[in-house]
C-alpha cells in the first residue's frame, strides 16, 4: 500500500474552526500585509529629474524683487507708524513710535481728499483716451496694407522707446507760450493772434493738465495698440465672415465676435493703465520744471512734498502706504482677470 492509499484510507480531518473576525474589520488574506506593512511597502513618489529646475532658474529674480520691492515696502510700514524726522534720518535723534498718528492727521487732512479727487480724476481721463484711442488704431492696424502697418508698428515702438525727459522736453516746447507750436497753430486756424500768442497753458491748472494728459496719453498707447492688435490678430477670420454673411451688421461682429475673444487682454491693458496712470509722477515733474504748484500734485507728488520739502518723512511714507491700499483692490483684481484668462486658455 502506497503512502496516497494509507492518507485515502485514514479517517477524515476535522476542519479546523476559524477564530471570529471583528466587527468593522475587514477579512484579511494571508497573502496581503497589513497596513502598516503596506504603508512601507508602498512606492514612494520620486520628483522627475528637472523638475526643480523652473524654481531655481526663477529664484534669482525672486531674489531681486524681494530686495528692490519688499524691503521698502516694509521699511515704509514702520516709517509710518514713527515720526521720522530729519535729524532721526541721519541718526542724530531718537524716532518715537506714535501708531496711528500720522494716518489720523492725513486723513483729517482736506488737502489730502484735495489731491485724491484730482488723482482719481486725471487718472481716469487719460486712461479712458489711452483705452478708447489705442483700440481704434488697433483696429485701424487691421485693414491697412503691409507696408503701412509696419511703418506704424515702427513709429509706435520709436515713441515707446523715447526717454521720457526727451518727450517732456518735446511737449514743453509744443506748450511753449512764445514760440510753441500749438499756439502757433490755433492763432492760424482761429485768426486771433492776439488770443493765442503768448498764452501761457499752465496758469490755469485744467488747461495745463491737459497737456500734461496728451503727454501720459502718447507715451501709453504705443503698448496700448501693439497689445490689442495682437489680441485682434487671435480673432477667427471664418466666424467674422460667417457673422457677416448672416446678416450681422459691422458693430455686430464686432460686439458678438470680436469682442468676447478680445476682452480678456483689453481688462488687463486697461488695469495696469489704472496703476500706472494713478503714480504718474515724472511728466508732472519735469513739465513743470521740477517744481510742480500745489494745484499739479498728485498723490504721488504729495507724498514727495511732504516726505522731502516739509521734511515729515513719516507723513510721505503713510501717504505712500495709503496710495498702496487705494491700488491694492485694482492689483487683485488684475490677478483674478490673470486666473480667468489661464483657466479659459
Amino acid at each position: 500500500m502506497t503512502a496516497a492509499d494509507t492518507q485515502a484510507a485514514g479517517p477524515p480531518v476535522p476542519p479546523v474552526p476559524r477564530a471570529p473576525e471583528k466587527i468593522g474589520t475587514p477579512p484579511s488574506s494571508p497573502s496581503s500585509p497589513s497596513g502598516q506593512d503596506a504603508a512601507r511597502t508602498r512606492p514612494k513618489k520620486r520628483r522627475k529629474s528637472g523638475e526643480l529646475l523652473p524654481y531655481l532658474l526663477i529664484l534669482p529674480a525672486i531674489l531681486a524683487i524681494a530686495a528692490v520691492y519688499v524691503y521698502p515696502l516694509i521699511k515704509t510700514v514702520i516709517m509710518s507708524f514713527q515720526d521720522l524726522g530729519r535729524a532721526a534720518l541721519w541718526g542724530n535723534g531718537e524716532t518715537p513710535w506714535v501708531g496711528f498718528e500720522q494716518f489720523t492727521n492725513i486723513l483729517g487732512d482736506p488737502e489730502f481728499w484735495s489731491v485724491t479727487g484730482r488723482t482719481v480724476v486725471f487718472m481716469t481721463l487719460c486712461v479712458v483716451l489711452t483705452m478708447g484711442i489705442g483700440l481704434l488704431i488697433a483696429l485701424m492696424m487691421l485693414r491697412l496694407s503691409t507696408w503701412v502697418r509696419l511703418t506704424l508698428t515702427v513709429a509706435l515702438i520709436a515713441a515707446w522707446s523715447m526717454p521720457l525727459m526727451v518727450a517732456a522736453s518735446v511737449f514743453r516746447w509744443l506748450a511753449d507760450s512764445d514760440y510753441g507750436l500749438i499756439n502757433t497753430l490755433l492763432a492760424d486756424i482761429t485768426g486771433d493772434e492776439d488770443r493765442w500768442l503768448g498764452h501761457n497753458w499752465f496758469l490755469d491748472p485744467w488747461q495745463g493738465f491737459g497737456i500734461i494728459t496728451l503727454l501720459v496719453v502718447w507715451g501709453a498707447i504705443p503698448f496700448v495698440v501693439i497689445t490689442l492688435y495682437a489680441a485682434l490678430t487671435q480673432v477667427p477670420r471664418e466666424l467674422e465672415e460667417a457673422a457677416a454673411l448672416d446678416g450681422a451688421s459691422a458693430f455686430g461682429v464686432y460686439r458678438f465676435v470680436t469682442w468676447p475673444v478680445i476682452k480678456p487682454v483689453f481688462t488687463m491693458v486697461a488695469t495696469l493703465s489704472v496703476i500706472w496712470d494713478f503714480n504718474v509722477f515724472g511728466q508732472i515733474w519735469l513739465l513743470r520744471g521740477n517744481k510742480p504748484e500745489p494745484d499739479y500734485e498728485t498723490l504721488g507728488l504729495y507724498s514727495f512734498s511732504k516726505a522731502f520739502e516739509s521734511t515729515s518723512f513719516s507723513q510721505g511714507s503713510a501717504i505712500a502706504l495709503i496710495t498702496v491700499l487705494m491700488l491694492s483692490g485694482v492689483a487683485v483684481y488684475y490677478l483674478r482677470q490673470l486666473i480667468k484668462t489661464g483657466e479659459v486658455e
